[in-house]
């Protein structure tokens, strides 16, 4: 069966570059589809925002995408990819493959009305679910947790960063935004990580207008690129666990074209 070449389908060099990293079949595990065509489908789902149900024929049967898409986020898949192409992505701009300074951030979306769990955000006005992300300065993920748009952010970043901060002890310093200004957050973060020290970057009083805040427009941009995804645009998503994998998707589609 011949895929035919989408926007969002893998050139060999791309293929060369995932394929080590993902992981083999066990040996009582019946062979995938061609694993190349079920990644390139999840892509074509990325990038099109479409259902499962709605592949074209030239790609595998949905139940099979489905399944896959499933089985590699319970494994945690998606997010040890994303860890090894960060990896790459970060020697190649010159830098440690370990990251020792990282930006945090939140987004609401709007859900589906078919969704899972919503919350609304009264501050932004939205009836969805919050995308709460910690990047390092080159704007790449180091990790996601997803929640009720209701969730406070300073709640949604102990959720997030109690997760993932034991995968990144060399991190020794995180920028946030006002939203989580306070003492209690910077004395719960220190009791974590006593070497990892908090900076608020605040918007000065007296600026008018649009304002580039220093490290803060990295995680801006990153945002940016969740929202040039169609399916991200909106959660569609029933689980938060899905809506998650969807942002390590990303991240490995952009990483991967980045790289070969």
């Amino acid at each position: 069966m011949n895929i035919a070449r989408y926007p969002s389908s893998l050139t060999d060099a791309q293929w060369s570059l995932m394929e080590p990293m993902l992981p083999k079949p066990k040996k009582r595990e019946r062979p995938l589809t061609d694993r190349r065509k079920i990644i390139e489908a999840i892509f074509y789902i990325l990038k099109g925002g479409i259902q499962g149900r709605m592949l074209p024929s030239d790609y595998p049967p949905w139940q099979t995408v489905y399944h896959v898409f499933r089985k590699w986020n319970k494994e945690n898949v998606w997010d040890a990819l994303n860890n090894q192409l960060r990896a790459l992505a970060r020697e190649a701009h010159g830098k440690r493959s370990r990251p020792t300074a990282a930006i945090l951030d939140s987004q609401s979306v709007k859900s589906d009305p078919h969704g899972g769990s919503v919350g609304y955000d009264a501050g932004k006005r939205i009836k969805g679910r919050k995308r709460h992300i910690l990047v390092d300065t080159l704007g790449l993920l180091l990790g996601v947790h997803i929640t009720p748009a209701s969730t406070p952010d300073r709640c949604g970043a102990k959720e997030l960063l109690g997760g993932v901060l034991q995968w990144f002890s060399w991190l020794r310093k995180l920028w946030v935004d006002g939203g989580y200004s306070g003492q209690p957050f910077a004395d719960w973060v220190k009791e974590q990580r006593p070497k990892l020290k908090v900076e608020v970057v605040k918007r000065s009083d007296d600026m008018e207008g649009f304002e580039v805040l220093p490290r803060r427009w990295v995680v801006e941009r990153t945002f940016g690129w969740l929202m040039q995804q169609r399916r991200l645009v909106r959660d569609y998503e029933k689980t938060e666990a899905s809506a998650q994998a969807w942002v390590y998707i990303t991240m490995i589609y952009l990483q991967t074209r980045k790289l070969a």
